[in-house]
Order: structure tokens, then sequence, then C-alpha cells
């Protein structure tokens, strides 16, 4: 399903991507020669540090432990006989056969009778020349770089020999036999021996999707390889291209969780297949960089439910892909894979935003159900990328599949709103989400709920107006510094102390705000167990506890109007 997905990704962008049997190729550096073929200089075509000028080229080969030369273009072992182990002559007697052949095919093509006299020089004093070039120091410097690449330009030319049409258009008058079936496709083909490589970041250079080895125990009747699950070319090239072109370093179908690449598409290039995607983008791929990672959060939320409402039409058979790739050894692993109807997907995401809703007072109500935030909120210092590993795709595939979020986000939460005293609205967020999921029989409001009686929460409501009333008394919140960790998981151990010293607090208060107050603490005290205060609570009310508190003082916030119609 994942290759069948990536197929149709391709052949829905078609008009975006190369056509068959071509590719997008990062290249670097150009041996600029004459008609002659004789060495002008390198011209470096690198854009930045991490990244090079985009040529549409011939598709690269498939490599195995045996050289195999690209179309016109390659490394420098293959293209000038140079690398830093020294055994670069396989390789260059590949290209040079390799161009032989294309100039068989073309003999009366300029450029690569310049190529082809390039290679009838002694290469020995060819390369000592480059090495005299003022770009080689780069070059030498920076051959382990994916775009490390070089290609031909003849002087005076604008377009690269290797991205010549004419060239190219030689590649489709090769006549291929039609031998099987296709497992993609379902199209008679010629079959693929060897994928192509697909790296992500953190795999090898040659790292691919689908990979096949020779007796490896996969092998049955005879066949090796791509034999044993027929691929045509034509159904491998869309699907790598597709991936590839997702795995781009600007590509906005990508985001990255630690050493997990995260590839997301619609099936149906329509306007709400190209919002989804473009939300999703906004919801997830950030860099540690941006300013304010959840700038586009409610627009994610408007375009989710507009798809969801019908607002924004879809049909039954839209659907939404999401692929998790990571590392491993010579291959790539898939570590998640989900396909769900478009309108079901947008339901989980609106599921998140409505178990994250909790009442925000704040003057600029900035959104807090991005998944940096959600990380910042649990890291010390608060860092998302500090988080523990598992956690970001455990939260992910929370959100992504409709599960409880994470026992460990939860944890983590409690645990540093008692290391920092601090209970801001993502935290308070973040528990409410969590038992909300996972209790559907006591759910926790957006407001301050007077109906609830778990006795955490009334402890935590108790002690927010034990709180305010030391604040508006004192202008201080000792009360909060010394005793909160205690209240919330032993309130009976301290819940007398601070009762009484509230009574000294409301002392200092004016008669109207001392009755006001007294009134409000009477409220919450008639719905505590006759049996007094608790002696303990657990994790889960402790995690009430500081809903119910976040909630009552955020209660205290509103305008005095609206406290008093409450």
């Amino acid at each position: 399903m994942i290759l069948q997905a990536l197929y149709d990704y391709y052949n829905r962008s078609k008009g975006s991507l190369p056509t068959f049997g071509r590719e997008l190729k990062e290249i670097g550096f150009l041996i600029v020669i004459d008609k002659n073929g004789n060495f002008v200089k390198f011209e470096d075509r690198r854009i930045d540090k991490k990244q090079a000028q985009k040529f549409l080229v011939t598709k690269s080969v498939g490599r195995t432990s045996a050289p195999a030369a690209n179309y016109l273009y390659d490394n420098s072992a293959y293209v000038f006989g140079y690398s830093e182990k020294g055994d670069s002559e396989k390789y260059i007697e590949c290209f040079k056969k390799k161009v032989k052949d294309i100039l068989k095919a073309s003999p009366e093509n300029d450029e690569l009778k310049a190529v082809d006299s390039f290679y009838q020089h002694d290469m020995a004093i060819v390369l000592n020349k480059m090495k005299e070039d003022a770009l080689w120091p780069e070059i030498e410097k920076n051959l382990n770089k994916k775009y490390s690449i070089f290609s031909f330009l003849i002087e005076g030319n604008t377009k690269i020999v290797a991205e010549n049409d004419a060239l190219l258009d030689l590649l489709n008058d090769e006549a291929v036999d039609a031998d099987q079936i296709c497992l993609i496709s379902g199209q008679r083909g010629h079959i693929v021996e060897t994928t192509t490589a697909t790296m992500i970041p953190g795999s090898q250079a040659t790292a691919k999707l689908v990979a096949f080895q020779v007796n490896s125990g996969y092998d049955s009747y005879g066949k090796e390889k791509g034999g044993n699950a027929p691929i045509s070319e034509e159904a491998e090239f869309a699907y790598t291209t597709a991936l590839n072109f997702m795995l781009r370093s600007d590509s906005r179908n990508k985001f990255m969780i630690g050493n997990r690449t995260f590839l997301f598409w619609a099936s149906n290039n329509d306007e709400a297949g190209k919002q989804a995607e473009e939300s999703v983008f906004n919801m997830f791929g950030f860099t540690e960089q941006e300013d304010d990672p959840n700038r586009n959060i409610e627009q994610v939320r408007k375009t989710f439910n507009a798809i969801y409402s019908g607002s924004l039409r879809t049909s039954l058979d839209d659907k939404f892909y999401i692929l998790g790739l990571a590392p491993n050894s010579a291959r790539i692993a898939v570590t998640y894979w989900s396909e769900l109807p478009l309108k079901d997907f947008a339901f989980r995401i609106l599921r998140h935003f409505e178990d994250m809703e909790i009442v925000d007072t704040r003057k600029e109500k900035k959104p807090y159900m991005g998944l940096r935030s959600i990380l910042a909120a649990v890291t010390l210092g608060g860092k998302s990328s500090d988080a523990t590993p598992n956690l970001p795709e455990a939260v992910l595939k929370s959100i992504f599949q409709g599960l409880p979020y994470p026992y460990t986000l939860f944890a983590g939460c409690i645990r540093r709103i008692r290391a920092e005293q601090s209970l801001n609205i993502t935290r308070a967020a973040i528990i409410k989400a969590y038992l909300n999921r996972i209790n559907n029989q006591q759910k926790i409001n957006v407001m301050l709920d007077d109906k609830n009686t778990n006795q955490g929460y009334l402890c935590g409501r108790l002690f927010a107006v034990l709180d305010k009333i030391q604040d508006e008394a004192n202008n201080q919140h000792s009360i909060r510094e010394r005793y909160m960790n205690s209240a919330s998981s032993t309130p009976a151990a301290v819940f007398a102390t601070i009762l009484n010293l509230s009574y000294h607090h409301s002392e200092k208060l004016n008669e109207g705000r001392r009755v006001w107050f007294e009134k409000i603490k009477q409220e919450i005290v008639d719905k505590i167990s006759p049996d007094g205060f608790p002696t303990h609570l657990d994790l889960q009310d402790q995690g009430r506890f500081f809903v119910g508190y976040y909630q009552q003082t955020q209660w205290f916030y509103t305008k005095k109007e609206e406290q008093v119609t409450e």
C-alpha cells in the first residue's frame, strides 16, 4: 500500500515532477571544457554549505558492489579519477565506457565529442591541472557531501551536457520488453533488478526503501533480487521520484521528529488536499529557529474544521497518508504508516484541539496545541529538542491515531510543575487532555466546573482560593511556594494549616471582599468528603488538583461582572 500510494502521488503531481527516466539532481561543481575537450576551469554551483543547484538529468543508477556510471554526471572517482581512497581507476574506466556508448548512439553531437576528447588526454596530467584550479581546495574538502557531483559544461554554453534534451531523449528510444506484471501498477513492463537510493537524514547515501539481497533467504523459484517482487521500471521511477521529491530539503510534505522523518500527502490534489497538507506542515513542520512555531495553529484548526464539516468539499475516496521513516543500516526502516479517509483524519486533528482546549484569559491568546509547545512544557529549560527520545513520536501517534496521550507526557508534566512551582496553560491543557482520553466517564470541562466533585479537583480549587486571598491581602504567594506540592499529594496533612493561615489573611481584606471569598470557600468545602480531606491523591487526582487550581485561578481573572453572574 505504501508503494501504491507513492505511485499515485507521482501520477497526481506529474506536472511538477520529472518525466520518466529523469530527475532533479544536485550538482555542486561543473568541469568547464572547450570544444576540443581541454580543461578550462571548475565552476562552483553550490547555493550554500548544505545544498547546490539542481539540474534535470537522467535518473541515477542503482549501485551494488560493481561500478555503474551515471549519465554524464557522477562523483569525482568516476568523472576524473580522484578518490581519497586512491582506488578510482575502475570507476573512471566505467565512466569513459559510458561516454563511448552514448557517443555511439549520437555520433554527430558536438558536446559529446568534446567530452569524449576530454578523456583522450592523459588523465594524470589533466588531474594535476585541475589541482591548480582555485576551486580545488573546496572540492577536496567537500568530497563526501551529497552535492559533490560533477558534470561538464562546454565553454560558452549555458546548459550542462548532462541536461542536453537530445541526449536525454536517447533513453526513450530504447526498446523495453514487457516481460512481467508489475505489483504496483498491474501493468506489464520491464522489471527492475535493484531500486534507486532514497536516502533520508541520518542514513547512508545508498539507503533504499525497497532493497533486495542475493542469498538472503528471500530468493525463490530461481529468481533473484527484483524478480521476487516484480516492480516495473516505470512504477519504480514513479514511487522513488515521489519519495525523493517529498524528501527534498525545502519540502512542505515532510517534518522531522528526532531521527525520524515523517512524510505526508493527500490522495487528491484538490483544494482540500492542498490545504490539509499545508496545515499538517504548519502544525508539525517547524524548526528550532522559528520565533513562533505555533503562529499558524489557529488556521490549521479552521482548515480541518472546514474539511470535517463539509464546507471544504471532499469525496469519500479522498485519503490522507503519513509515512514514518528511520535510518537503519543500509536500508530505510518504515516506523509508521497511516492511511485514513481525509475526513477521519480531520476529525482526529480536531479531537486533539478539543482535548487540549482549556480556559485562556490572556490578552494575546497564543495557540498552545502544537507539538513543540507540548514538548517544551515538559522539559527542563523549555526546549522541545530536550524531550526524552521516544516521547515526541508517541505524542504524534496519539494525535494521528486518536489514542490516549502517553503516560510519560502526563508524568513529565506533573514533574515539571512540582519542580518549578509553575502551572501554565500548556501544562494544564496537557493534563486535561490526558485525563479526558483515559476516562470517558468524568470529563474535565474547558471552563471551571462547579459541579465536579472529584476530591483532587476540589482540593485544587480550594488551594487556588487560599492562594488568591493571600495575594490580595499580602501581595505574596508563600502558600503556593511552600505547600503546593504537599497539598496536591497529601491534602489532609496541610489543608488544616493553610486554612488557618487563610483566616488571618482574610482579616486584612475589606468586609465585602472577605464575605465574597468566604462564600466561594464554603461552596467548595461543602463538596469535600464528610471524612475530611483525602490523606493521599494518586497521580491522576494530582493532575485533577492542578487543573482545578488552574481553572479556579483563571476564573478570578475574569471580569468582575462575569464573576457576579456566575
